[in-house]
C-alpha cells in the first residue's frame, strides 16, 4: 500500500485498503477558521431547527483547533461578528487551541498546522479549507472538507472517505539557486492540468524532495489543491522529525508506504531542466518561463499567503531585495506571528522596508481578494499565492501572475516580470 492507503487503513481499522474502497476513518485533528467556523456553526443551528439535533458537546475539544486568518484585521461589521461568534463557540465547547488575532501567536491556518506542531506524521487531519492539503508534507493524510462534513466530524470524530489513487512525482537532480518549490509544482500543474489529479493523492519523492527543507515541501503539497487532488503527501524522514522536534514533544507513529506499492501514474522530473516559472492569468496551469514574460509590466508585487510567506520564502525574497529598491507597490505579509518575529530578529523586515516594501500582519485578506491589498480594475500583480482565477485577488478585470518568492522579489525590483538570474547578474 502507499502511505496514503496505509494511513487510511490504520484510521479505519482495516488491514488493507485499495483505491476506490469506501471507509469510515477516525479523525485525529480538525481545523476551523473565521470563514469555515461560522459556516459550521450555521450547520449546527440548522440541524437543531430542522431535526431537533442539538449539539451539547463535541467529540474531543483537544483535537480541534481554530485560527483567525481570512478577515483579520476585521474588514467590516460582519467579519467582526464572525470573530465574536467563533470565540463564543470555542468557549462554549471547551476548545482551548484558539489562535486569536491580536493575542500573541496567530496566523494562516495552513501555516500554524505545522509551525505549531498541530498535526503529526501518520495522522488523519481535516480542515474547513481547500488548502488543508498543505500539511501532508509532514507525512499526514490532510484534506479539506465542507461545512457539513466538518460538523459531522465535530459530533462523531470520524468521516467517510473513498480511498484515492496515488500519483507519484519523482524529482531528481541538484537544485539550482534560481529554482524553488513553487517552480516545481507550477511545472507539474502545467503538465497534468488543473483537473489532472481529481480526487487522487499526489505523492512527492526523489532526491530533491529529500533535500528540500520542510517549508519548501509544504509549497509542493499546498498546491496539489490546484490540480484537484484529494491530498498531497511526502513520506516523513529525518528532516520531518527534526522540524517537529523544534515545535512539539508529542508522540506520534509515522507511516511509510510499502516498497512494492502501486501508483496509478509515475512522473519523473530532472530539476536542472526547470526554469523559473510563472502561471499566467487565469489558471495555475497556464504556465510560462519567467523570461518569456519579461516585458510584462506590473502594478504590484505580493509576498504572502500560506504558499509564499513561510520563513524560507521570506529569506529567499530578502536575498533578492537586499540593497535594492522596489519600483512597484510591494507588500510582504509573513504567514504567522512567530514567522514575523523570526524575520524581524534576522533583519529580514528591515531589508523589506529599506527596499520600500510595506510589511503587514499575517492575514489571508489579499490572497482571497477580501481586504488588505485587493487589486483594482486593470491592475496587474505578481504574487506568491496559489490561485489566479478572475477576481481572485480583487477586481474581476485585474490580473494575477503566480510565481516563487524570488521571481516576485526580482519583479518588484524591475517593475516587470523578471527571472531572478537577471537581477542577480
Amino acid at each position: 500500500m502507499t502511505i496514503t492507503e496505509k494511513i487510511l487503513a490504520r484510521a479505519s481499522g482495516k488491514q488493507k485498503l485499495s483505491p476506490g474502497d469506501v471507509m469510515f476513518a477516525t479523525v485525529d485533528r480538525v481545523m476551523l477558521h473565521d470563514v469555515s467556523g461560522p459556516g459550521v456553526i450555521k450547520v449546527f443551528s440548522e440541524w437543531e431547527k430542522k431535526r431537533g439535533l442539538k449539539l451539547t458537546q463535541i467529540w474531543d475539544p483537544d483535537r480541534v483547533w481554530v485560527t483567525e486568518d481570512h478577515f483579520v484585521p476585521s474588514v467590516d461589521r460582519i467579519s467582526a461578528e464572525n470573530i465574536t461568534n467563533l470565540s463564543n463557540f470555542t468557549k462554549q465547547y471547551g476548545i482551548n487551541k484558539h489562535f486569536k488575532y491580536g493575542l500573541g501567536q496567530y496566523g494562516i491556518c495552513h501555516t500554524l498546522s505545522h509551525e505549531e506542531g498541530m498535526v503529526l506524521p501518520g495522522e488523519v487531519y481535516v480542515g474547513g479549507d481547500s488548502h488543508t492539503n498543505t500539511t501532508g508534507a509532514i507525512g499526514a493524510f490532510a484534506a479539506g472538507l465542507g461545512h457539513t462534513d466538518i460538523a459531522y466530524v465535530l459530533m462523531n470524530g470520524r468521516i467517510w472517505f473513498k480511498v484515492p489513487e496515488t500519483m507519484l512525482f519523482k524529482i531528481n537532480g541538484i537544485k539550482p539557486d534560481h529554482i524553488m518549490a513553487k517552480d516545481i509544482i507550477l511545472k507539474i500543474i502545467g503538465d497534468i492540468g488543473t483537473d489532472g489529479a481529481n480526487y487522487k493523492a499526489m505523492q512527492f519523492a526523489g532526491s530533491i524532495t529529500k533535500d528540500l527543507p520542510m517549508e519548501e515541501r509544504l509549497t509542493l503539497t499546498n498546491m496539489t489543491t490546484e490540480a484537484g487532488a484529494k491530498n498531497g503527501i511526502i513520506e516523513p524522514d529525518e528532516t520531518t522529525y527534526a522540524y517537529l522536534r523544534e515545535r512539539t514533544d508529542a508522540k506520534y507513529s509515522p507511516v511509510h508506504g510499502d516498497p512494492d506499492a502501486h501508483y496509478s501514474e509515475v512522473f519523473t522530473y530532472e530539476i536542472e531542466k526547470l526554469e523559473p516559472t510563472v502561471a499566467k492569468p487565469f489558471s495555475p496551469g497556464n504556465i510560462s518561463a519567467a523570461r518569456e514574460l519579461q516585458g510584462t509590466e506590473l502594478d504590484k508585487a505580493y509576498i504572502g499567503s500560506c504558499t509564499g510567506a513561510k520563513l524560507e520564502d521570506l529569506r529567499a525574497a530578502a536575498e533578492i531585495l537586499k540593497d535594492r529598491k522596489v519600483k512597484i507597490r510591494t507588500e510582504v505579509l509573513p504567514a504567522a506571528q512567530s514567522i514575523y518575529m523570526k524575520a524581524l530578529k534576522e533583519g529580514l523586515i528591515n531589508i523589506f522596508m529599506q527596499a520600500g516594501a510595506v510589511v503587514g500582519p499575517p492575514t489571508c485578506g489579499a490572497c482571497c481578494g477580501a481586504h488588505m491589498g485587493v487589486l483594482g480594475k486593470d491592475e496587474v500583480c505578481i504574487s506568491t499565492t496559489n490561485r489566479n482565477f478572475p477576481g481572485r485577488m480583487g477586481h474581476v478585470e485585474s490580473k494575477t501572475y503566480l510565481a516563487s518568492p524570488i521571481v516576485v522579489a526580482a519583479s518588484a525590483v524591475t517593475g516587470r516580470i523578471t527571472d531572478p538570474r537577471d537581477v542577480r547578474n
